[in-house]
């Protein structure tokens, strides 16, 4: 395959993931077995698809070859017949177009859903089902997972294999939960969507085709539960998040892949009709008089998307809204942001002073010695802040990141040569 090819393929099959995944799950009530089935027509469409074109919906193609797979492995497992050869049992021409009308159906929009409200079942910790969620329905790499937990990755792995031994044990249905269970589990579903959005917003420079779908897939996955919970506020206040902050998008990075700071990027760039729904919700959401801590963030998010220049920008509004956010779910990254407002307002040496005593929470967190010998570099305190900038190099969880921090290290580089 060519290049384009293979970007198309890798593209494809994330893309197809919930959709195939939570269809599979439906047929064989295991999430273990669902995921080797998905993974297993992964296999064959790497093979078959460059040979035979791609079918006319990659995720019928998945969920039909990845069911007679599964098939096969309870079979093999029970030691009775196996199904036909590979060639065989990727054969779904006669089928595909009877699955691609079924999944146009509510039958099988509602799948993902109810996968999500599986994986969110209160019979499991609050990390783990958000983990478990992450990994199942969206297919983030336990690496990426244990990094947007600030975790280690043996760490998020047992905690993964913990979740899924529980829901398995617990047989838990399939079913759409009542409206009781499903407003119990709304704010873990909700987060998990947003560390989805994340996952995909760290990772812009890296991978444009990966942030487009993680974060499309996010933002999707928002819109089918506001239309299962059309009146909370919460929901409307997560989807205006992220729309304003997917607004910034095309101005993030530079033509190199460089970081470009919100004061610094070129506003025109910015995606007026996302920023117009993201107000419009985040407006009705506010209307509802429950505030939270997504319409919160997404208030902030308005205050920047508002501002016609860097020089407009409310910052004193944005620190009362971090304090806010600070008292509803109180958090060291919630005070690490709220200290970038207040150097803005107060300066670098008042800010300063809220970070420093984050430093054993947050030692292990790149955003937090990034900002830090920032800080320190504003107040000249070069030595200190080269110190903080290279711990933040060696935490950089991409290259942009890295690349950020070694700009302001050839700064204090030119500091010096100048002072000598």
């Amino acid at each position: 395959m060519s290049e384009v090819d293979s970007e198309w393929m890798g593209l494809t099959l994330t893309g197809a993931r919930p959709r195939a995944v939570a269809a599979l799950y439906r047929y064989f009530r295991d999430i273990d077995l669902a995921e080797e089935a998905f993974q297993e027509a992964c296999l064959k469409a790497l093979k078959s698809w460059p040979r035979n074109g791609p079918p006319r919906d990659p995720a019928a193609w998945l969920i039909l070859v990845g069911r007679n797979t599964g098939i096969d492995t309870l079979r093999r497992r029970a030691k009775q017949t196996e199904l036909p050869d590979e060639d065989k049992l990727s054969d779904t021409e006669d089928q595909e177009a009877r699955v691609v009308e079924q999944l146009d159906d509510s039958h099988y929009r509602d799948d993902i859903l109810r996968l999500l409200f599986v994986c969110c079942h209160p019979d499991l910790p609050a990390t783990q089902q958000i983990a478990l969620a992450l990994r199942i329905v969206s297919g983030l790499s336990v690496k990426q997972i244990a990094r947007a937990f600030l975790v280690g990755e043996a760490a998020m792995e047992q905690r993964i294999t913990r979740a899924k031994r529980r829901i398995a044990e617990a047989g838990v249905a399939f079913d759409t939960p009542d409206a009781l269970e499903r407003s119990e589990r709304l704010g873990v579903v909700a987060a998990m969507i947003y560390l989805v959005f994340n996952e995909g917003y760290s990772t812009a420079s890296e991978n444009q085709r990966e942030r487009q779908s993680l974060s499309g897939e996010a933002i999707r996955l928002a819109r089918l539960l506001l239309g299962l919970f059309p009146a909370e506020p919460e929901i409307m206040g997560l989807l205006a998040l992220m729309l304003l902050q997917e607004s910034r998008a095309a101005a993030r990075f530079d033509a190199e892949g460089d970081v470009v700071l919100l004061d610094d990027q070129d506003r025109a760039l910015w995606d007026r009709t996302k920023i117009s729904e993201g107000l419009a919700l985040l407006d009705k959401a506010i209307r509802h008089n429950r505030p939270g801590v997504y319409q919160v963030q997404a208030a902030i998010a308005a205050t920047h998307a508002r501002a016609v220049r860097p020089e407009d920008t409310d910052w004193r509004g944005i620190e009362l809204l971090y304090r806010t956010l600070e008292q509803m779910q109180p958090s060291p990254v919630v005070t690490l942001n709220r200290a970038v407002a207040v150097s803005k307002v107060e300066g670098a040496e008042a800010a300063l002073k809220m970070v420093d005593p984050l430093a054993a929470q947050l030692d292990g967190y790149f955003h937090f010695h990034g900002l830090r010998g920032w800080l320190l570099m504003e107040l000249g305190r070069d030595g200190e802040a080269r110190t903080a900038f290279d711990r933040a190099i060696a935490l950089a969880n991409t290259t942009a990141e890295a690349t950020h921090i070694r700009q302001h290290l050839d700064t204090l580089s030119r500091r010096q040569t100048r002072a000598s």
